[in-house]
């Protein structure tokens, strides 16, 4: 297999790429990691295809309502910008997400690697299982492709 590319948020390709902004439609879990001082400041989540994602004190861990212990964790400052607490321990993403498909950067090969370098760590996938996504303050992060219809509607 072909070394995964890499990509940053501010990796120039990323100007070339047709994003569209779509908008979540469900609500999610939420809770904040914050542990007391004794305890470690930071926590490893490892991802549903194998990524280990760094959640730092004041991040918080969001999980869609039907898999709770399946979670993802969000800076606070992004998680400010970008989220709405819907009621205690229940949240609804407010901002838009930009997604394009990763084949558009892999020009069309859906078994290429791509790396993706998110705020929480870099997380490898296969092109054709996912879409890249880009937040609020520019950051990337890996999409499943098979949430994007359950999950998201595209903005007109």
């Amino acid at each position: 297999m072909s070394t995964p590319i890499v990509i940053t948020s501010d990796d120039p390709i990323l100007e070339s790429l047709n994003f569209k902004p779509y908008r979540s439609k469900v609500e999610r879990r939420v809770i904040p990691f914050l542990p007391d001082p004794d305890d470690p400041q930071t926590f490893d989540v490892k991802t549903p295809w194998g990524a280990v994602l760094t959640a730092k004190k004041g991040d918080f861990l969001v999980s869609e309502v039907d898999a709770p212990n399946d979670y993802w964790p969000i800076d606070p400052v992004i998680f400010e910008d970008s989220y709405v607490i819907t009621r205690p321990g229940y949240c609804a993403k407010s901002a838009i997400t930009l997604l394009v498909p990763l084949t558009d950067l892999t020009k069309g090969e859906p078994d290429q690697l791509v790396t993706v370098v998110s705020l929480e760590g870099p997380e490898t996938v296969r092109a054709g299982d996912f879409f890249l996504a880009k937040g609020v303050k520019g950051e990337v992060w890996p999409y499943p492709k098979e949430k994007v219809d359950d999950v998201m509607t595209l903005v007109d």
